[in-house]
């Protein structure tokens, strides 16, 4: 098994240029903070990959394009939401599709360790480049590179002089100059240079895996020793007949009542949702790691086994697919009595994501499995789009705004740790609530100060021109009496 590749073509100087480009990109616009400046400076570490791909004569296969447009688009949401969690998600997913379309991978050991890749490619794009320069430091004559720095520095000087007297000249366009140009201070010197460091490191190992990457796909997994079919079955009829009981039960208690069930267990309305909720979550989470090890020993002497073996399974999906729909039920009941907050529209979310994973072990199990792998990775991928365009802080404080119209009841102190996001819904309470509930986001606002337009994401944007419109108002000792800093029990 060898998964290293043959030695990578030598560095071609638009790829050279591209992760130069990549760590000033870095450097300039990510001092301040993500936002659309994280897009802007991944920008010319894509150039990157690309041209040595093509210099490695790889081309672009639909997979590999289905992958960078999700990279792409993924590195889109911490431009749009202020919330870290959706864009950390964001962020993690992006690599792991950047991964796959520069190692074009598509089993499970490619999937699984194309991410890892980045290191040995971080580590060996440096001296790949470094390789390429000294080369062309001896092959370039001074005739031919000393007028593009001439010319280059002349531009430099112009560009100073010209836009000094033109801001000088006129406040709008002084205003406009500053707004869009980065401000770099010599106190953020180290910072930038680190930037700059990582964001060309980062874009040569991209270019670096492009060009010669590591062929995960030569893993074998052998397969486990089949079993016969009273050994292997014998276990998943067993689960699936207790599935079977608790899903009865579960029908049971939908068409005669919650009340009666909670006198007869004795549990509170809560304690009947939430407890059964997480019990049901690790139940999904179990199921398919049985299914796996289940694939693993599974009989396969011939099509009869293999029908066998669809059947015991494909019982045991349709059995789980309706533990997930109750355990989003018992999430449903909680969130009516309690309100939504970051972990229950979380834990739902990935809660729904297992039903999906289990469709497609259902539909492999009739078509094949040679394309789960890669779609496994792309519902994830998806998942977490939709979380992020969704914006899980807005739906939170959405939620529980229309709760309080209905029945009164608000927890101000849980909305002092939402994000930007939260603004627009939380705008729609009634005085003193509203100042209250957007106290946080003001303070946080405020702290942060001015922040240029490439690192500021639309969240953002849109909770400073709430707050400039209509300021935050309410006193603190009116926001205490309402309860907006005291401790909050999930």
């Amino acid at each position: 098994m060898r998964i290293r590749p043959a030695e990578a073509a030598p560095i071609r100087s638009a790829t050279l240029g591209a992760a130069l480009v990549a760590g000033l990109a870095a450097a300039l616009l990510l001092g301040d903070g993500m936002g659309p400046g994280l897009l802007l400076a991944v920008v010319p570490a894509i150039v990157a990959a690309y041209v040595a791909a093509r210099a490695a004569g790889r081309t672009a296969r639909p997979w590999t394009v289905a992958w960078s447009i999700g990279c792409v688009v993924l590195l889109a949401i911490p431009a749009l939401r202020d919330s870290a969690w959706p864009s950390t998600l964001a962020i993690l997913s992006a690599v792991s599709l950047a991964a796959l379309a520069l190692h074009g991978s598509r089993t499970w050991p490619g999937v699984l360790f194309s991410p890892f890749g980045f290191v040995d490619a971080a580590v060996n794009g440096v001296g790949w480049a470094w390789t390429g320069l000294r080369s062309r430091s001896g092959g370039v004559s001074r005739d031919r590179w000393l007028p593009i720095v001439k010319a280059a520095a002349v531009a430099v000087v112009l560009l100073v002089i010209f836009g000094t007297l033109f801001a000088s000249a006129d406040a709008a366009f002084a205003d406009l100059l500053g707004d869009l140009t980065p401000e770099v201070s010599v106190g953020d010197g180290p910072v930038r240079v680190l930037l700059f460091i990582l964001g060309a490191a980062l874009a040569l190992a991209g270019a670096r895996a492009a060009a010669a990457p590591l062929r995960w796909d030569r893993i074998e997994v052998t397969p486990g020793k089949p079993r016969s079919r009273v050994e292997w079955a014998l276990p998943l009829i067993v689960l699936n007949l207790l599935f079977a009981g608790f899903n009865a039960v579960q029908l049971a208690v939908l068409f005669g009542g919650y009340d009666k069930v909670l006198e007869s267990t004795g549990l509170t309305y809560a304690e009947y949702a939430r407890q059964g909720f997480w019990q049901l979550l690790w139940a999904t989470l179990l199921t398919l790691a049985v299914i796996a090890l289940a694939l693993r020993w599974a009989p396969r002497a011939g099509a009869g086994d293999r029908r066998f073996v669809r059947v015991v399974l494909g019982t045991l999906c349709v059995l789980t697919l309706v533990v997930v729909a109750s355990a989003l039920r018992r999430m449903n009941l909680y969130v009516d009595a309690y309100g939504l907050t970051r972990l229950r529209v979380s834990v739902a979310a990935m809660e729904l994501w297992l039903g999906l994973v289990l469709v497609l072990i259902m539909a492999a199990g009739v078509f094949g499995a040679r394309w789960l792998p890669r779609a496994v990775v792309g519902s994830a991928a998806a998942a977490v789009l939709a979380f992020g365009l969704l914006s899980p802080d807005g739906m939170v404080a959405e939620r529980n705004v229309t709760r309080y119209q209905q029945d009164g009841k608000i927890d101000l102190a849980y909305f002092q740790s939402l994000s930007a996001d939260a603004a627009p819904a939380l705008d729609r309470l009634p005085e003193p609530q509203r100042s209250c509930a957007l106290r946080g986001i003001n303070n946080d606002l405020a702290q942060a100060g001015d922040v240029p337009w490439y690192a500021m994401s639309l969240g953002e944007y849109r909770a400073r021109r709430i707050l400039h419109e209509r300021p935050a108002k309410a006193s603190y000792e009116e926001c205490s009496r309402l309860g907006a800093f005291s401790g909050r029990v999930e």
